[in-house]
């Protein structure tokens, strides 16, 4: 098996921390200038510096700066930036030709991204795929193909799940700011049911899959009728509502009852799948297999892709034309694809992932021991969490949280918050940094939390 510390970085840019300057420094500022000037205001930054290179486990802004990258553009560079196998399949598509639209003349990348895509997700199963843009492009295609087969209308998604920006998949999400505040009307038949968050249930975390799953299937049954679901969307491992890993056992009553009532089963693993979770995807863990799986973000290694795997009945449904778009499937971002599951095998990054989890958690767990601001540790693989709260209670804490953040920022550490409650600071390290960066990054953290 490769180890952590035997996987080449996959850059020639130093792995090292370095803080040079202010962050920001004075060539960031300037250019924040320039954006603030011609960007839409609504385009908003984590961190204010500039990239200027990002590769291994580190980002390099315009200033010199280099910081550890514990977010991978949002769980996207999980194979490193400008990794090989994307950089030299993607140049040489780029050499052969940019676009022909897979609907006017299709072109065999696009083919054997779906053929991989068929072998790599759950089941044996005969299974088809449809390409996209984007994650939320790839929900909202999901739920149509659900209607068009179930000849139903409602879908039913879950607290704090986030599933894209889009009109319908801002219906979908559960949080308000800053994804739907101010954008409505939102599209109509959604219905959010409670999910099992086990350090936030009531009754406690022993019986948090039990009574969630059957206050779920009650609140469809009373409130929707099952007969009238078209689909049941769900992230495996919620991301944008904080890094939330449901109960045992939750996921597969919500699947079985899915099933005996003939409703499509939606896995949405835009942010946990591809490796992502210590698994190829993160639904895997309890044995689930969905009846259709969306997938974006780690899948073309920095490309924009996307995709809509399923029961290959299911993904007929549709009629010819109704499924498509100018740039779904891009020839170069599907070129990219096949580097990145390239290296996924050739590194075996699941394993990677449950390495960085088996470094990263153990410490985690015990800055919470040290640190009563950290309410709870979560999360598998490299997909992992802390949520803050103030000290002797379970109150979010989102000021101590953002405070922690730009402690990190300063000291040369990339780190995304996030959760409903802006409360979760997220950990998604690319799966190809080294051991020592991420040990140096967690002193990082901890010395931030001292400060804090």
């Amino acid at each position: 098996m490769t180890t952590m510390t035997d996987v080449p970085a996959g850059s020639e840019l130093p792995q090292e921390r370095r803080v040079v300057t202010a962050v920001p420094g004075p060539k960031s500022e300037s250019l924040m200038a320039r954006k603030r000037a011609a960007v839409a205001d609504g385009i908003g930054t984590v961190m204010p510096v500039f990239a200027a290179r990002a590769g291994g486990g580190v980002l390099e802004d315009v200033d010199g700066n280099s910081f550890i990258d514990f977010g991978s553009g949002i769980a996207v560079t999980s194979v490193g930036n400008s990794a090989e196998a994307v950089v030299r399949r993607a140049t040489a598509q780029l050499q052969a030709f940019t676009h022909t639209c897979v609907m006017v003349t299709p072109y065999e990348p696009y083919v054997e991204v779906c053929e991989r895509l068929a072998e790599l997700t759950p089941g044996d199963h005969a299974k088809k795929s449809a390409l996209f843009n984007s994650g939320a492009e790839a929900v909202e295609n999901a739920v149509k193909i659900a209607r068009t087969y179930t000849k139903r209308q409602a879908v039913v998604v879950f607290d704090h799940g986030y599933h894209g920006r889009t009109n319908l998949t801002m219906a979908l999400t559960s949080k308000n700011m800053p994804y739907k505040h101010g954008f409505g009307p939102f599209a109509p038949e959604v219905y959010r049911v409670p999910v099992a968050y086990p350090y936030r249930w009531l009754t406690g975390p022993e019986n948090c899959a039990e009574e969630a799953a059957a206050q779920a299937v009650d609140q469809i049954a009373k409130q929707v009728g099952a007969e009238n679901v078209a689909a049941i969307v769900i992230e495996p491992l919620l991301g944008e509502g904080g890094f939330i890993e449901p109960a045992k056992g939750f996921l597969p009553r919500i699947a079985e009852f899915a099933r005996e009532n003939g409703i499509v089963f939606v896995a949405d693993e835009i942010q946990s799948g591809f490796c992502r979770t210590g698994q190829w995807f993160a639904c895997e863990d309890e044995g689930i297999v969905p009846d259709l799986i969306t997938t974006a973000k780690g899948i073309a290694g920095g490309l924009p892709l996307a995709a809509v795997t399923g029961r290959a009945e299911i993904m007929d449904a549709a009629h010819s034309g109704g499924l498509g778009g100018t740039y779904g499937g891009n020839p170069v971002a599907c070129a990219a694809a096949l580097g990145a599951i390239e290296t996924m095998r050739e590194l075996d990054l699941p394993a990677r992932a449950r390495q960085i989890e088996e470094v990263m958690k153990p410490r985690l767990r015990k800055l919470a021991e040290q640190h009563p601001v950290i309410g709870d540790v979560r999360g598998r693989g490299a997909m992992l969490a802390i949520e803050l709260v103030k000290p002797g209670t379970k109150d979010p804490d989102p000021a101590a949280t953002a405070a922690l953040a730009k402690a990190c920022h300063q000291q040369g550490l990339l780190v995304l918050t996030t959760g409903t409650y802006g409360n979760v600071m997220r950990f998604l390290p690319p799966l190809v940094i080294g051991e020592d960066l991420l040990n140096e990054g967690l002193d990082v953290l901890e010395s931030a939390l001292s400060e804090l």
